[in-house]
C-alpha cells in the first residue's frame, strides 16, 4: 500500500495535508480498506469549529458506522460535496478525490510521518 510522504497521520487513519494556515483532512488508504464500501459520509458544516481528538462526522460503510475525528483544531472553510453525494470517492481515491473537508487550523497535534503510519498499521495486520 502507497502512503504519500507528504502528508501527516493520526492513530485514527486520516491524513492531514498542511499548506499555509489550511489543511485538507482526509481517511487514509488503510482506513478506507478496513470500512468497506463506503456508502453515506457526514461531515462538519462549514463555519463549524472542530477541535483535535473531537468527534465531526461520521463514515458510513457496508460493514459498520465509524466516527471521523478531527485531526486538527480550527475553522470548517470548505467540505467535499461529491463526497457527500458519492461516498464511494472515499474508497476509489482516498488521497484524491475523496478528500473530506479543509480546516483554517487554529491547532496541530504531533503527527505521525509516512513511515511512522506504516509501521503503525503494519502493527494492526
Amino acid at each position: 500500500m502507497s502512503i504519500p510522504e507528504n502528508l501527516g497521520y493520526t492513530e485514527e487513519h486520516e491524513w492531514v495535508d498542511l499548506g499555509g494556515d489550511t489543511a485538507t483532512v482526509g481517511v487514509t488508504k488503510y482506513a478506507a480498506d478496513s470500512l468497506g464500501d463506503v456508502v453515506f459520509v457526514q461531515l462538519p458544516e462549514v463555519g463549524a469549529t472542530v477541535e483535535v481528538g473531537e468527534a465531526c462526522g461520521e463514515i458510513e460503510s457496508t460493514k459498520s458506522v465509524s466516527e471521523l475525528f478531527a485531526p486538527v483544531s480550527g475553522e470548517v472553510t470548505e467540505v467535499n460535496d461529491a463526497v457527500v453525494d458519492s461516498p464511494e470517492h472515499v474508497n476509489l481515491d482516498p488521497f484524491g478525490d475523496g478528500w473530506l473537508f479543509r480546516v483554517r487550523v487554529t491547532g496541530t497535534p504531533e503527527l505521525l510521518t509516512a513511515t511512522e503510519y506504516t509501521a503503525l498499521i503494519a502493527e494492526t495486520d
